[in-house]
């Protein structure tokens, strides 16, 4: 070490003290074994030699410096690391010292370990372009057996510019086994690892049982350093669309729209299409602000073209400011109904809700009080008498809440409050215009956690006891917010289970349960919670499959069971008193090294109350299996277990290397409509990889037999 630096040091003093012009640009930092000063001026470098200047590093095996021209001649392999992420290798080179200009014979670039351009010569100009003569281009392994690449691109002469970060090929051939595919007289692509580069994309195959075979290609164009635009042609023989989605980015915040135009057989031509608009900004004084904009031009519009199976869109803008001690929220929310049945004409159009909550810490009473005001409207396009029913609700809040904990582990919990509520009920003779009702409301919850340890394993046991009362004073008034009630672990011991205030529980109740879990050493884990409620009298706006119904709610039972992360299991059900189950749900899931399996399946009976006029019984299945290091298959059903035949279906076969990525998706819907028929759809993409941000890794490299 110390010999390679003092060879270090004179090769520095001779470099400097050679006769050119002394104060050009700094000259290159030469390291050697064995550095000689010849008598006609050059300086010889052998042995493990490196030259660095402005952040480019140069390794060879011999170079030699011309004092009197400035050149540098390598004899023999180099290494040129640009500092871009450009490396360039060749068998010899001439150089200026400043490695900007010069000529490398034998000559490769390769990116990011990647996309590798052979050629036999490099000239390198101004540092900045190197100009390749007879260039063959490939991200896939190239073996010394002559066999050719997957695939490869052959261009007569290719420009590549550093400080753009852009390869220009002309007269280019894209060839597959060394079968020529394609001839591109001009080619610009950006270098691997670009992440926002003008030009095409991906392109993909798409063939539908409505649309035919279709091809999409779309085109990304930057507008400047914060915002893009996608625009992508689709065509088959049934459509002609134009797919389009912009991005801008802001200082505090960002926005995004994806839409298309269309027009196609399917609507006899007609204009079709759809708007989706995001956004997000955090604004001064702790203020978020949000909206989403979902609009198409008809029902079928979204499912015919793989957008979206939803049967309603939602528009919503919403304010938000949180603090540790309040919170502060506005927002509207416009629904566009997308079915044809009954149901939709009495789904509500435009809902807007205003909300405010603060909390207080008095230090006379200790604990907390709470102080809510809700300012809640539903509306509805419809003038007809109960179908066309407008809401406007006011509520106010004022609650106290405090814990203690006694020296030997009961946790009690006490609140009490009370509720005013004003509705204001436009379209429906059934009630009054305006109703004015009062809730005051109490509850005490005790809980004694215990545990349980032994040879590493720990136990916990929580009984839980509450009871609770309250009282609404006023008229009755319509059911607009709380038509679906779910008895769950999350509202067991809540004052009122129905989700928004147009309903509260009345009399006298009490709620019981118990939570137990097991964890430890073992990478098994057990948690199960039990539970139930016992009112004075039966509440009739609890639906029967609710589990709240009646005097006597149903059992509930939730658990989940998990081993070491690998696999997970969770259910729960509502057990009624004659062992009947009303709703029924279990997911579970399992991973491995080459699958991964998850699934789900939902019980629910029928319940006009709630809108649903047959049971439900569905399994969703989803999964995926690496059958080796490049290839993956995946796989999802979703299957109607009361009609015996699945309502979607779909699979993937995925081929992968460190050159290619091939993707083949086959998709059915089997479910209609009056606007919606069923489908199939079969999609084909191929991408070249090393051309993209997401380059190859070695995980699907190849090997050379």
């Amino acid at each position: 070490m110390m010999m390679r630096r003092l060879f270090l040091i004179c090769a520095l003093v001779a470099i400097r003290a050679l006769p050119a012009a002394a104060q050009t640009p700094e000259p290159a930092t030469l390291v050697a074994d064995r550095i000689e000063l010849t008598e006609d001026g050059r300086l010889v470098a052998e042995g493990n030699v490196e030259a660095f200047h402005d952040g480019e590093r140069l390794m060879a095996d011999r170079i030699i410096y011309d004092s009197e021209n400035r050149t540098v001649s390598i004899e023999g392999s180099l290494r040129l690391d640009t500092g871009s992420g450009a490396v360039i290798l060749a068998n010899s080179a001439e150089l200026d010292t400043e490695f900007q200009q010069g000529v490398l014979r034998g000559a490769q670039i390769v990116f990011d370990q990647t996309l590798q351009l052979q050629s036999r010569q490099l000239d390198r100009v101004a540092g900045r372009y190197n100009q390749l003569y007879k260039v063959a281009a490939t991200s896939c392994q190239v073996c010394e057996n002559d066999d050719p690449p997957l695939w490869q691109i052959r261009a007569r002469k290719v420009v590549h510019d550093e400080a753009e970060q852009q390869l220009y090929f002309e007269n280019a051939r894209l060839l597959v086994w060394d079968v020529p595919i394609a001839y591109i007289p001009r080619l610009r692509i950006p270098e691997p690892g670009v992440k926002r580069a003008d030009g095409f994309l991906i392109p993909q195959v798409r063939t539908t049982s409505q649309l035919g075979t279709g091809f999409l290609l779309p085109y990304f164009k930057t507008l400047g350093d914060h915002a893009d635009v996608t625009l992508t042609p689709y065509l088959s023989a049934e459509t002609t669309t134009l797919n389009l989605r912009y991005r801008q980015a802001f200082y505090r915040g960002r926005i995004e729209l994806d839409g298309a135009i269309t027009q196609d057989s399917l609507r006899d031509d007609q204009p079709r299409g759809y708007l989706f608009a995001s956004g997000d900004f955090d604004l001064e004084n702790d203020f978020k602000f949000n909206f989403a904009i979902r609009s198409t031009s008809d029902n079928a519009y979204l499912k015919d073209y793989g957008i979206s199976d939803t049967d309603r869109l939602a528009s919503q803008i919403t304010l938000t400011r949180a603090k540790r001690d309040s919170y502060l929220g506005f927002s509207a929310i416009n629904y566009e109904n997308l079915r044809s049945d009954a149901a939709s004409l009495t789904t509500p159009g435009l809902i807007g809700d205003a909300f405010y909550q603060h909390r207080f810490f008095p230090t006379s009473l200790g604990g907390e009080v709470r102080v809510t005001a809700d300012l809640h409207n539903t509306s509805r396009d419809s003038d007809v008498d109960a179908l066309g029913r407008d809401v406007l609700r006011g509520t106010g809040e004022m609650f106290y809440y405090r814990d203690h904990v006694t020296p030997w582990g009961l946790h009690g919990a006490f609140e009490a409050g009370v509720s005013f509520d004003t509705f204001k009920i436009d379209d429906d003779d059934d009630f009054d215009d305006i109703v004015l009702r009062t809730t005051p409301a109490t509850a005490l919850t005790l809980r004694m956690p215990l545990t349980r340890r032994s040879e590493g394993t720990t136990q916990y046991l929580e009984p839980i006891f509450q009871v609770a009362w309250s009282n609404v004073i006023g008229e009755e008034v319509p059911n607009e917010e709380s038509r679906f009630v779910e008895f769950d672990e999350g509202n067991l011991l809540a004052l009122s289970r129905f989700p928004s205030p147009d309903r509260r529980e009345e009399g006298l109740r009490m709620a019981y349960g118990l939570n137990w879990s097991r964890y430890g050493a073992s990478p098994w884990q057990t948690d199960v919670s039990l539970g139930q409620i016992l009112r004075s009298k039966a509440d009739e706006d609890f639906s029967p499959t609710s589990g709240l119904a009646g005097t006597v709610s149903d059992l509930l039972l939730a658990g989940q069971l998990s081993y070491d992360g690998r696999f997970a299991v969770s259910g729960r059900t509502l057990i009624g008193s004659d062992f009947n189950f009303d709703h029924a749900e279990l997911r579970g899931s399992w991973n491995s090294t080459r699958m991964n399996l998850s699934g789900s399946y939902i019980w629910l009976e029928e319940d006009i109350k709630e809108g649903r006029l047959a049971p439900v019984s569905e399994v969703w299945l989803d999964g995926f299996y690496r059958i080796n290091t490049n290839w993956r298959a995946r796989a999802d059903i979703r299957y109607d277990i009361e009609r015996s035949e699945p309502s979607y279906a779909g699979a993937a076969l995925t081929y992968t290397n460190e050159c290619v990525n091939v993707d083949v998706t086959l998709n059915r819907r089997f479910t209609e409509s009056s606007d919606v028929e069923a489908s199939t759809e079969f999609g084909f993409t191929i991408a070249l990889r090393g051309f993209t941000a997401q380059a190859g890794t070695e995980s699907y490299k190849r090997s050379c037999s």
